[in-house]
């Protein structure tokens, strides 16, 4: 079997782009990437999903079904987000590497056998949330606005606005305010909030 000369020219051209863009990435931003990341801008990706104005997302995140983003949020790499049940993330939110949101699942129907159907419920997470890296969120979840979410999380309770919570399962252990305030942080009204930008 004869190699096409063809496909190793573009193999080349292909690995020669790559490097440069490793060294371009490395030097401006002192990273890493997998390869994917190098050749996909994640501001577009987020504008051709129809995601708010300022939002990224990396090329890694799987986005499935009916999935909306507010303005200004920020979705990791290695992401999944699930809207096959309808998945709503506000504006200015922050969703750390490997973080799982779901909107169905599929126990009834493993554990019947098939026979039962999967489950679907909504899933929201409202305006100016953090969820920490390697949460999970089941379907049917409400973040409320404002919250602060633990890395390594299973959410499967709502949260209400400002909280700050972790754990599997995940517990309210405060409130995002007292965070700020430690943190020297103004606490925000969201009523003076302008966040029409």
């Amino acid at each position: 079997m004869t190699e096409d000369p063809r496909q190793l020219n573009f193999y080349r051209k292909i690995v020669s782009l790559w490097k440069d863009m490793q060294s371009f990435v490395n030097a401006k931003f002192n990273r890493t990437l997998p390869f994917g990341e190098y050749f996909v801008d994640r501001w577009e990706k987020a504008r051709m999903l129809g995601f708010g104005k300022g939002t990224s997302i990396y090329d890694s995140s799987v986005v499935i079904g009916d999935v909306k983003v507010g303005k200004h949020t920020w979705i990791g790499p290695f992401t999944i987000l699930d809207g096959s049940g309808g998945l709503e993330i506000g504006d200015y939110c922050s969703i750390s590497a490997g973080v799982q949101i779901y909107s169905h699942d599929s126990v009834k129907w493993a554990i019947s056998g098939g026979i039962a159907k999967y489950d679907y419920a909504p899933t929201r997470i409202e305006s100016r949330c953090y969820i920490g890296s390697n949460t999970v969120i089941v379907k049917g979840i409400t973040i409320g606005e404002g919250c602060i979410i633990g890395a390594n999380s299973l959410v499967i309770n709502d949260i209400p606005p400002g909280g700050k919570a972790y754990g599997s399962p995940c517990k309210i252990r405060g409130n995002s305010d007292r965070y700020l305030r430690r943190k020297s942080i103004p606490a925000i009204d969201p009523s003076k909030r302008d966040i029409s930008e």
